[in-house]
C-alpha cells in the first residue's frame, strides 16, 4: 500500500517548521506529514501525534520513530493530552481531515463501496457503539433522509432512504451501493463521483460524529498554540470547510489567515494521487 500525504509541500510551507520546535498532528494516520515535519525540526523538535484507531495505532507504534509522541486518543481531548504530556510550547498544529489509505484499503470496516465489506465505519470500535449497519437497519426513514441530506448533501436523499427501508436488512457495502444506484432516476445529471459517494460520506460522518468533534477541537487547538504559532487544516468536503472557515472568521481577533481562498492541489498532484482532488487547505497564525 502506497501512502501519499496530501498537499505535503503546502503543509510544510504554511506550518513553516524550524529546528527544535514542537508540533501537533491531530490526525496522524500513516504519519506521512509528521515524518516530513520531524525532518525539519531536527535535532530536538518533537511531534505529538493523535491516532484514534486502536488497530492503526498499534501498527504504527510498532515502528520506532525518533522524537514522535504517539497517543491512541481523539483530538477532542487535545488540551488534556497536551497537559498530561507536558508538551510544548506548540509552534504548529495540523488537521488532515481526509481518510487514510489504510482505512480504505485494509481496515475492512466498510469505508469504501468499491469492495464488499461489513457496514461498520467506526474509527474506534473499542469505544464507539453505533455502526453504519445499525443506522441503516434501525433508524426511521425520516432519520436516514435527514442524515443523507444534511451530512451527504444528497439531492436524492428521499428516494434513497425509501429504498433503504424497502431493502432491509442491509449487511454489506456492495449491497448498499447497489440499492443506492437502483434508487436513482435514470435521467439525472452526470457527475465525476460515484452515486454512492455522498451516502457513504454521510454515514461515516454520523457514525464518527466528525463535525461535532472538529468543532470541539478547534478552540482547544487555538488555546494550546503559542503566539505566532500556526494552524493548518486540510478539508475534503464543504461541511468541514464551512466549520473551519467560520472558525477562522469568528476568531479573527486572535488569528490572522494566510489563505483568503483555500489552497488546492496542483494538476500534477491530482494525477499522481487522485484522492487529493477534493483537498482544500486553510492556514492561520495566532496573534
Amino acid at each position: 500500500m502506497l501512502h501519499i500525504p496530501v498537499l505535503q509541500k503546502e503543509v510544510l510551507e504554511y506550518l513553516n517548521p524550524k529546528p527544535n520546535e514542537d508540533f501537533i498532528d491531530c490526525t496522524f494516520g500513516m504519519g506521512g506529514h509528521s515524518k516530513s515535519i520531524l525532518e525539519k525540526i531536527k535535532p530536538n523538535g518533537k511531534v505529538l501525534g493523535f491516532e484514534w484507531d486502536p488497530e492503526l495505532y498499534k501498527k504504527i507504534s510498532s515502528e520506532s520513530i525518533e522524537r514522535l509522541i504517539l497517543v491512541n486518543d481523539s483530538y477532542t481531548n487535545l488540551e488534556k493530552i497536551v497537559k498530561e504530556k507536558n508538551f510544548g510550547p506548540v509552534s504548529g498544529i495540523l488537521f488532515d481531515l481526509g481518510m487514510s489509505s489504510w482505512h480504505i484499503e485494509q481496515s475492512n470496516r466498510g469505508f469504501t463501496f468499491q469492495k464488499s465489506e461489513n457496514l461498520d465505519m467506526r474509527f474506534n470500535p473499542s469505544v464507539q457503539q453505533i455502526t453504519a449497519e445499525e443506522i441503516l437497519n434501525q433508524y426511521t426513514e425520516s432519520e436516514i433522509e435527514i442524515i443523507l441530506r444534511e451530512y451527504g448533501e444528497e439531492r436524492f436523499s428521499k428516494r434513497i432512504s425509501r429504498a433503504i427501508i424497502k431493502n432491509r436488512p442491509i449487511k454489506t457495502t456492495s449491497q448498499l451501493r447497489d440499492i443506492i444506484i437502483r434508487s436513482l432516476p435514470q435521467k439525472r445529471p452526470r457527475t465525476r463521483i460515484n452515486p454512492a459517494t455522498r451516502v457513504f460520506q454521510a454515514l461515516r460522518i454520523t457514525v464518527n460524529q466528525e463535525l461535532e468533534n472538529l468543532e470541539k477541537s478547534l478552540l482547544q487547538a487555538l488555546r494550546v498554540l503559542k503566539p505566532n504559532g500556526r494552524i493548518v487544516i486540510i478539508c475534503f468536503h464543504s461541511l468541514e470547510e464551512r466549520i473551519v472557515k467560520n472558525f477562522f472568521k469568528a476568531n479573527k481577533n486572535l488569528l490572522k489567515s494566510f489563505t483568503k481562498k483555500p489552497i488546492i492541489p496542483t494538476i500534477e498532484e491530482v494525477r499522481g494521487n487522485p484522492r487529493s482532488r477534493c483537498a482544500k487547505l486553510r492556514a492561520s497564525i495566532k496573534l
